[in-house]
């Protein structure tokens, strides 16, 4: 629980932004909702209750989170005293844009002004902005209450004090929150994540074996060591000399067309767009992908407590 407490604005109630709320409220932060969408607002407690006790957050807890969490119709209201923004809207340029235009005409003007996006450059969703230097970007990992990591997005403008608190402030919420000193597409976390999906990939679009031989492999494998084990710690394990040995044989083999697989390009065309419609690499009914779905958050919440033993 925090000893110095902030006023914060989440924008945005859906799945990133309730689960932003809830972190932040649940820390001892003050937090203001707001959605443009009127069932968003109307549902988003409810959504923070349900999510936090899938968790296992017991009745008493839940009910001190949601008495900090204040839902407000308005974006002006929500953030006109507010000393950090979490914006949380689709991944759509101008909407983004457009919104931090809005919040700049009403929040202080010594409040953090923070984007929560996965890929989009920060510096561009700030570009209109009259104060750059206390706008950054805030890449929270879906499902933002169950994934510790925060990427911490500094732009060329971005005061590094601002960056600052803004990490202590998120670690002092539970989070794990690493710093981005070049805003780059994709950040660190998705330029390492698409990397290995880019050859995933490949190698079925390739023949070289399935898509449940890709999993299993990542599964059943390195994928056991990687919550424990980094892959530079890893090359220190087993001796630089031997990574350049590979390096040296492997990494001319690897996929690295600049584009995206055709094979995939070819999987959206069809319409095969995965769990939502489906079928995608795989063949889905709903109750497989509840499944799915299930035994992540089983696996998170179990992770969690193992790594805080």
């Amino acid at each position: 629980m925090t000893s110095n407490p902030y006023q914060i604005a989440v924008i945005g109630a859906g799945l990133m932004g309730h689960g932003i709320a809830l972190t932040l409220a649940r820390s001892g932060h003050s937090v203001a909702i707001t959605d443009p969408i009127p069932a968003a607002r109307e549902t988003v407690a409810d959504r923070i209750r349900q999510s936090m006790a899938a968790i296992g957050i017991g009745a008493s807890e839940i009910d001190a989170t949601l008495d900090r969490v204040t839902v407000i119709a308005e974006l002006a209201d929500a953030v006109r005293s507010a000393d950090v923004v979490f914006e949380a809207a689709p991944e759509k340029m101008a909407l983004k844009q457009e919104i931090f235009a809005e919040v700049e005409r009403h929040a202080p003007e010594n409040c953090i002004l923070a984007s929560n996006t996965s890929v989009m450059p920060i510096t561009e969703i700030m570009f209109g902005l009259r104060l750059k230097a206390r706008a950054l970007g805030t890449h929270w990992w879906n499902p933002p209450h169950m994934i510790p990591l925060v990427e911490v997005i500094r732009t060329e403008d971005t005061k590094p004090e601002v960056a600052e608190e803004i990490f202590a402030l998120l670690k002092g919420a539970g989070k794990t929150p690493v710093m981005v000193n070049k805003d780059v597409p994709g950040f660190i976390g998705n330029r390492l994540q698409h990397a290995l999906w880019r050859e995933a990939v490949s190698l079925v679009e390739n023949g070289i074996c399935d898509a449940e031989a890709v999993d299993t492999v990542i599964k059943s494998s390195f994928g056991r060591r990687l919550a424990v084990l980094g892959p530079l710690e890893n090359a220190d394990l087993v001796g630089t000399d031997l990574t350049l040995d590979i390096h040296e044989n492997v990494l001319a083999d690897l996929e690295r067309r600049p584009g995206p697989s055709p094979y995939l390009e070819q999987l959206v065309e069809d319409g095969r767009l995965g769990m939502k419609s489906g079928q995608g690499f795989y063949q889905w009914t709903e109750e497989d992908a509840d499944a799915v779905r299930t035994r992540v958050a089983r696996h998170l919440t179990r992770l969690e407590a193992i790594l805080t033993e």
